[in-house]
């Protein structure tokens, strides 16, 4: 059905193409009329017509005027079964597709098309009938601005609801697309309605090099006054084409970390541990290094404790096996890397490091499982009648230097 669909758009869009190439076909079969109706698809179909119903070129006859009826008909008809027939079949394929921007392109396209149809017959039956020089190149002018106006119309409709459609995938991946929906929207009307312009200016025999040059000129004008807002623009466009990080998560940027709370226009702003709030110019964010902590698969543990130096062999052996079960029975403790270790002899302690990974990367999350293990731990450490050691040092005197430390005679001592 997918494929049923897209070969119809197809179909329809390569119609279209052919009509828009051939209405832009340059010649010179009519001097004085405008390119656009000289040896086009518009001028072929206006032969066949004239040859069906055998309306000879010179003066109007009852063909001629039966030619530009059946065209105008035609017109008005095949532009409503385009919109109530054609487009309402093409919209019920769609809809049982998976895809949702079928749903929307579908209707975007729908009044253009009709109207390019239209626009197509309806200057068809006016090109049937025999009209004065001047008339007809009237018309031919009026064909080249309607239609330019229509088909780029079309074009404008489409790019919007494909502008449309991603922000809509967007939203529930937090980018902050929508903030640029307006702006694009914008963009792509004036740069639409300047080259429907121009195309117009060009097909009506007006050389518009010169203001192109100038256009030129004056953007480069603006760039250089505006050079700032433009490098946050594209900063935040980086930003939301790489996707380093979306609303909600929690990152580093620069010397900054804290949460995304929005991604603008000209910056993003993040919400500190200290609940400050930090605006960044999205031309920093986009040159500077970002550490991305939602997104780590699991968050990292490591600590070391130690234990006093009365603990024996057979003891240390009993308590690592005791923190091995404890870290292999929490659900929430990764399974796939477990460390626990006697490592060495501290100045005041036996260091035993423990390394393992949190299977949720939230940081609450992360802390309640630490502190959950770090209590287990300190139960397994009393259950073996064991001490966790704290800095002490333990000093070793001589009996003789002990005595004049004490100030007490060896005699005196003796007595």
């Amino acid at each position: 059905m997918i494929m049923r669909t897209r070969s119809v758009l197809t179909n329809l869009g390569l119609w279209v193409a052919a009509l828009g190439v051939a209405g832009a076909a340059p010649a010179a079969a009519k001097p004085g009329v405008p390119v656009a109706l000289s040896d086009s698809l518009l001028n072929q179909t206006v032969d066949w017509v004239r040859s069906f119903f055998q309306a000879e070129p010179g003066s109007n006859s009852a063909g001629h005027y039966a030619a530009a009826g059946l065209l105008f008909v035609a017109a008005v008809l095949l532009r409503r079964a385009i919109t109530h027939v054609i487009f309402a079949w093409l919209k019920r394929l769609a809809a049982k597709t998976t895809s949702t921007l079928d749903d929307k392109l579908l209707p975007a396209l729908e009044t253009p098309v009709a109207w390019l149809v239209f626009v197509f017959l309806a200057f068809a039956g006016l090109e049937v009938l025999v009209l004065p020089p001047a008339v007809e190149v009237w018309i031919g002018q009026a064909f080249d601005v309607i239609w330019v106006a229509v088909l780029f119309w079309g074009l404008l409709r489409a790019l919007n609801a494909v502008v449309d459609h991603l922000a809509e995938r967007d939203v529930q991946r937090g980018m902050g697309l929508t903030h640029f929906v307006p702006l694009i929207k914008k963009t792509l009307a004036v740069v639409f309605i300047v080259m429907a312009a121009l195309t117009v200016a060009q097909r009506l025999g007006v050389q518009v090099g010169a203001f192109i040059a100038g256009l030129g000129i004056g953007g480069l004008a603006f760039a250089l006054a505006a050079q700032e807002t433009i490098a946050n623009f594209f900063g935040s466009l980086v930003v939301v084409m790489d996707r380093p990080f979306r609303v909600g998560e929690f990152v580093r940027i620069a010397d900054y970390e804290g949460t995304v709370e929005d991604i603008g226009l000209r910056s993003t702003k993040l919400r500190t541990p200290a609940r400050a709030l930090v605006v960044i110019p999205n031309k920093a964010v986009a040159a500077e290094t970002v550490t991305n902590y939602s997104r780590m698969p699991q968050r990292r543990v490591e600590q070391k404790i130690g234990l006093t130096y009365a603990t024996s062999p057979a003891q240390m052996e009993a308590i690592l096996e005791d923190i091995r079960g404890i870290l292999r029975g929490d659900p929430e403790v990764h399974q796939e890397f477990l460390a626990v270790y006697f490592t060495g002899y501290g100045d005041s302690s036996l260091d035993i490091q423990i390394i393992y990974f949190a299977a949720n990367p939230d940081w609450r999350k992360h802390m309640e499982l630490r502190e959950r293990v770090n209590l287990r731990i300190m139960r397994a450490v009393a259950a073996r009648g064991l001490s966790f050691a704290f800095p002490t040092q333990t000093l070793h005197v001589e009996d003789d230097v002990a005595r004049k430390l004490a100030g007490v005679k060896p005699a005196a001592l003796g007595s």
